[in-house]
Formats: structure tokens, C-alpha cells, sequence
């Protein structure tokens, strides 16, 4: 009996004596994926909520500034929408990354605090095998980045610009305000009073001098604006229109209860325009015409490499949390100094990758220094959580190692 006691006194070194069994090591890999995929699934769904939630606000905050082309330029609500929607692309690029930071750092905290971490270190799994799953996080997030680079944000920016100057050229009635005069061309300026309930306008005088020795006044008690067949149009009601020979001083006075006016003969907009450099595709920007002046061209070429820096921030944004939580003893109290110097350095390292980014534009050699930039802390990040190294509190650290040993 004692020797039998002896023999089961340590079941650790007895299973260290147990012959290898497959099985079990199959067990354990699938029991570890599972936990990889536990947290990969906590990650995602953080990250897209905040990412909604930010996305929707700054939405909001930048849509209002189209909510005067429908009160006082009688846009359309479904323009509206459309042209809000086109904006979303803009500022996604910025809001995706800030959310894969706000997701590691909330789930990896409310890990910690619930102890949940300790219990998956106490499986197996080092820092860098719990980083596992924060960097297919980060990949999502890149691949995500990458198409809007390639597409929906040049897309999105090309077809905003070409409804602005659709709207700025044909639309007529988007550009009239209350109370003020708006020269719509060189020969065309067109006055309005006010709008009532129905769309229509009040009190509108149009002055016309395409024929500089007959210049004609239209008066008009009300009228509407038209938009058919891809011709403006404005249709007056109740006035009279005045054709003044300049030869003769003789002024002829038409009075009229329906008078229709087109506007688009009387316009001189372009045909069409240039397009700019966030309007252009990869290959547009890394093979631009020749005819492209050396100012522009350097322009496309700094577009170019900012749409290949951006989805790369996607994973040192998901690195700073890992880096300032992950290593280190496990803290009962909380890890408040480390959520904070995550925050700190979050916020640092936004600040240096937009003075870097704004430097591109008058230095060339800027852009190297924005991919170093924006690679720094996920290169960093990665060596802590190799080395196991960030200490806040140095001599508890000391002593909790003497311990230990």
C-alpha cells in the first residue's frame, strides 16, 4: 500500500510517463481552435457593431450638409439618400480600424476581468497563440480596406462628383436662393423671393442678356422648375416680359398668364470636367496619362500609395491592444493603467500617421516613411508578445519573479 501511494503521490510526473496518445493531442488542438474561434467570433461582432454605430454617426454629422439641397434647392429625397450614401466610403477607411482597436481592447479587458483569460493561459495558450485570432481579425479588416481602395471608394467619390456637377449644371432650380440673385451664366441671373408649401416659387425676376442689344426682364407673380427629358425648364405664371432695344431706346412690354422658359439654351456649363485624383483607380493613379502636368502627377502617385497604406493600419490598431494587455503577471484589481496606455498610444499613433500623411504632399520621401509608420506598431506589438515584455510596475514584477523562482 505505501509503495502504491507513492506511485499515484504525483499525477503530473505519472502522466508524463504515459506513452503518447494521439487522441488526446487531437482533443487538445481542437479544444484550443475552438477557443481561437471563441474569440475570433467576440472580436468580429464588437467590431462590426462599433463600426456601424461610428460609421452612422459621422454618416449623420456629414449628411446634414446636404439637407439644404432638398429645403432650399427642391432636390428630390431619394437624391438625398443617394448622395448620402455615396459619402459612406470617405470615412469608413478611418472608422474600421478605430473599431478593430475598440473590439480587441473591450473583449481582451472583459476577458481579463472575468478571468477568463486565465483559464485559457492555463490550456496552453502563450500571447501569441491568443494573438492568433486577433490577427484574422485584422486580416478581415484589411481585406475590407483593400476593396474600397480598389473600388468602392473611387467609384463612390467618381459618381458623387459627377451628381454635384450634374446637379451644379442642369439642376437650375438647386442652385437659386431665397432673397438673393444667382447668376447662373454670364448672360443668365435669376432672382427668387421666396418658396411656398408646394415647391413653387414666389416673386421671380430673370434677367436675360444673351442678346446684348435687346436685353429682355421677365416678371413673374409664381412659377415652377422643371427637370424633363434632360432639359431644365421653368414654367411662370401670372407676369410679363420686357424687350429692351438699345438702337431705338424703344422698350416692348409682353404680358402673359403662362409663360414657359428654357434654361438650358441659355447656359454656357461644360460638357465636362477632369477627374480628380480620389476619383481614380489604382491603375489610373500608378499609370496616368501622359499629358498630366508634374504637379498632378506626383499628386496620383501620393493618392496611389495613401490607398495602399491605409488597410495597413487595420493591423497595428489591432496590435496595440495585445501589446499593452496581454503580457505581464494576471492583476485581480483590474488593468486600467494598461486600457489607458493602449488608449494613449492609440491616439499617438493616429496623430504621427496624419502629420506623416500630410507631409506626402510636399515631400516625396514622405511616403516612405508613412508605410514605416503605419507597420511600427504592429511590428512592435508583435515582439512583445514574443518576449513577453511590458511592465508597469517594475519592482512587484521583480519580486513576483524571486517568488517565483
Amino acid at each position: 500500500m505505501p509503495r502504491l501511494a507513492r506511485r499515484h503521490a504525483n499525477p503530473v510526473a505519472a502522466a508524463r510517463r504515459r506513452p503518447y496518445d494521439p487522441a488526446a493531442m487531437v482533443g487538445l488542438d481542437n479544444y484550443l481552435s475552438g477557443l481561437n474561434r471563441y474569440i475570433l467570433r467576440q472580436c468580429l461582432g464588437v467590431m462590426l457593431f462599433v463600426t456601424g454605430a461610428l460609421t452612422a454617426a459621422v454618416w449623420f454629422a456629414q449628411s446634414l450638409r446636404l439637407v439644404d439641397l432638398i429645403v432650399n434647392r427642391g432636390l428630390s429625397a431619394e437624391m438625398f439618400l443617394y448622395l448620402a450614401m455615396l459619402i459612406i466610403p470617405r470615412f469608413l477607411d478611418i472608422v474600421l480600424p478605430i473599431g478593430a482597436f475598440i473590439a480587441v481592447l473591450f473583449v481582451f479587458n472583459r476577458l481579463t476581468t472575468e478571468s477568463e483569460l486565465v483559464v485559457m493561459r492555463a490550456a496552453g495558450l502563450s500571447p501569441f497563440g491568443l494573438a492568433k485570432p486577433v490577427l484574422e481579425l485584422a486580416g478581415i479588416a484589411f481585406l475590407i480596406l483593400m476593396l474600397l481602395s480598389v473600388y468602392f471608394l473611387p467609384a463612390a467619390n467618381r459618381e458623387f462628383k459627377d451628381l454635384q456637377f450634374e446637379i451644379r449644371n442642369r439642376f437650375v432650380s438647386s442652385l437659386l436662393q431665397e432673397g438673393a440673385f444667382t447668376t447662373i451664366s454670364d448672360k443668365l441671373t435669376i432672382y427668387i423671393g421666396s418658396r411656398n408649401d408646394r415647391g413653387e416659387v414666389v416673386g421671380l425676376l430673370i434677367n436675360d442678356s444673351r442678346d446684348p442689344a435687346r436685353p429682355v426682364t421677365i416678371l413673374a407673380e409664381r412659377g415652377a422648375f422643371a427637370d424633363t427629358g434632360g432639359a431644365s425648364r421653368i414654367i411662370m405664371v401670372n407676369g410679363n416680359r420686357e424687350q429692351y432695344e438699345r438702337a431705338t431706346g424703344k422698350l416692348s412690354v409682353l404680358t402673359f398668364d403662362r409663360y414657359v422658359l428654357d434654361l438650358d439654351m441659355m447656359r454656357d456649363a461644360p460638357e465636362s470636367r477632369s477627374r480628380e485624383a480620389q476619383e481614380r483607380f489604382l491603375g489610373d493613379l500608378l499609370f496616368p496619362p501622359a499629358d498630366l502636368d508634374p504637379a498632378t502627377r506626383e499628386a496620383f502617385f501620393v493618392e496611389f500609395n495613401e490607398r495602399l497604406t491605409v488597410p495597413l493600419t487595420a493591423f497595428s490598431f489591432a496590435m496595440l491592444p495585445l501589446a499593452c494587455l496581454l503580457p505581464g503577471e494576471f492583476n485581480r484589481r483590474g488593468q486600467l493603467k494598461r486600457v489607458l496606455v493602449a488608449i494613449v498610444c492609440a491616439m499617438g499613433f493616429q496623430a504621427l500617421d496624419l502629420a506623416v500623411k500630410n507631409l506626402e504632399g510636399r515631400y516625396l520621401a514622405a511616403i516612405a516613411l508613412s508605410y514605416a509608420v503605419d507597420l511600427l506598431p504592429f511590428l512592435v506589438g508583435l515582439g512583445i508578445l514574443l518576449h513577453r515584455g511590458i511592465r508597469f510596475n517594475f519592482r512587484r514584477s521583480r519580486l513576483a519573479f524571486a517568488i517565483g523562482r
